[in-house]
């Protein structure tokens, strides 16, 4: 009688209800889902803002604006417009042989000043610096004219400091850029610059696209092409990296050649560690011989030994074997321990009563592997070279060590360290270093939208949660 007096007295003992049981439950799983999308979230926006800043022109301006021209509706119009009077093309722009291109500039002044006319050019400008600088040899400046076509006015009401409003003068200029039709050769040229210099009391209140930079206090305004067209305006510090990063020689586009090295390496280093995962997974798993744990052992302590420790021993084999700068060193240095182990995890959870029925009928092991085991592990197959491919085209180490010559040899990791160099640091173009790292990227996204959905859970994946 006292027992059940105490137990009655404890309500902590008691069972709770389904229905208490069943809140609790959705309250966890909601705060759990809400710390996932949180942190999604965070990472999301990390990753958009990274790309939001890879399109503007200065990507390090302060504060960071949200809302520019690459991302305004109506600059791609006026974009647009512009590339097709230009070079008859309003995805990417340019000026060519019959272009007369109308651009017109609205400045406004305070009251009781007169707005007099900007002077305007066409100036003799590289395109961005280093590479492409050298490269360029036609200049829109010795193919264009320029001439003010008309001018009108108007007013606007301005609050000033102390809330009251105000009539300020206005001034719109439209300028005639044409393409000089006594000019031999005649190219096609990529750009259209143009500067504008006006009094400083003078100000731009609209143009169809927004210059590049203000410079001498906002006395001069700058733009680094007038005729981009939609896409040319958009995703121009992507066209650069792919123009702009080319050989001196052949002009062939370095930005290019080095995703093809990186593409040849990740693909052959992805097909050999499939082949030697699967395999020695496969040995390890079901084949019984003398050392095979010891060898397990070693598999295992390989994977914490870092690549920097074996490098240089690495290195002496390649330069023997005449393999440096080439990308079958890259290929084949490389440890498979980690896909071993996931292979083997894999196989061991395979039933030995389908290969045991497959002997019995007179197969042997390599046909059991081949055509019953093998087809049966396509997700950690697929696992395996979602991470083989990744680690290969992220690969900055050995790539950096063992491929050094020439510049078009280089994978794209050790690329991106030439373009910050080329590029960023003292020329603080980092608008294209920005749009290079996210070319990089697209390969292993392109890769995991693919494959995603065949990752299914198995007993593979069960194994190694």
């Amino acid at each position: 009688m006292a027992r059940k007096t105490a137990a009655h007295a404890s309500p902590s003992r008691c069972r709770l209800p389904a229905s208490a049981l069943r809140r609790r439950q959705l309250a966890a799983s909601a705060w759990l889902y809400l710390t996932f999308l949180a942190v999604a979230t965070i990472m999301a926006g990390t990753f958009v803002l990274a790309f939001m800043a890879s399109l503007k022109v200065d990507p390090l301006e302060r504060p960071f604006r949200f809302y520019f021209d690459q991302l305004n509706p109506a600059a791609w119009i006026a974009a647009a417009r512009l590339g097709q009077e230009g070079a008859g093309d309003a995805l990417w722009g340019g000026f060519s042989p019959g272009a007369k291109i109308a651009f017109g500039v609205t400045y406004a002044a305070p009251a009781d000043t007169t707005i007099v006319e900007p002077k305007a050019e066409i100036p003799r400008r590289r395109p961005g610096s280093g590479i492409a600088a050298a490269l360029m040899r036609d200049y829109a400046a010795d193919y264009a004219s320029i001439a003010l076509k008309s001018s009108s006015s108007e007013t606007m009401q301005v609050r000033d400091e102390r809330g009251i409003w105000q009539a300020w003068p206005t001034r719109t200029f439209v300028y005639e850029i044409t393409y000089r039709p006594d000019r031999q050769n005649r190219p096609r040229i990529e750009r259209t610059p143009l500067n504008l210099t006006a009094p400083p009391s003078q100000t731009l209140i609209d143009s169809p696209i927004s210059p590049s930079r203000s410079e001498r206090r906002g006395r001069l305004l700058s733009w680094d092409n007038i005729t981009p067209g939609a896409l040319g305006l958009i995703f121009n510090n992507y066209r650069r990296v792919i123009n702009e990063t080319a050989d001196l020689q052949t002009g062939k586009s370095l930005f290019g050649s080095w995703l093809v090295n990186s593409l040849a390496i990740a693909t052959g280093r992805l097909l050999l560690t499939l082949v030697v995962a699967s395999l020695a997974g496969y040995a390890l798993a079901r084949l019984k011989f003398r050392g095979s744990r010891l060898l397990f052992a070693a598999l295992i302590f390989s994977m914490t030994i870092p690549a920097q420790v074996t490098f240089v021993s690495n290195y002496l084999i390649f330069r023997d074997l005449s393999l440096l700068n080439t990308p079958w060193s890259v290929i084949v240095v490389f440890v498979a321990s980690a896909n071993v182990l996931l292979m083997k995890q894999f196989f061991e959870g395979f039933p030995r009563e389908i290969e045991e029925a497959a002997i019995v009928d007179g197969a042997n092991r390599f046909q059991v592997f081949w055509k019953i085991v093998l087809p049966n592990a396509k997700p950690a197959l697929l696992v395996n070279a979602i991470l083989a491919f990744q680690g290969a085209w992220n690969d900055f180490f050995w790539p950096l060590v063992l491929i050094t010559s020439p510049p078009e040899a280089l994978t794209v990791q050790v690329g991106l360290l030439s373009l910050r160099r080329s590029f960023g640091g003292a020329q603080g173009d980092w608008g294209l270093v920005l749009a290079g790292a996210f070319l990089s990227v697209v390969p292993v996204l392109i890769l995991f939208v693919l494959f995603q959905r065949h990752i299914v859970p198995t007993q593979f994946t069960k194994g190694i949660t």
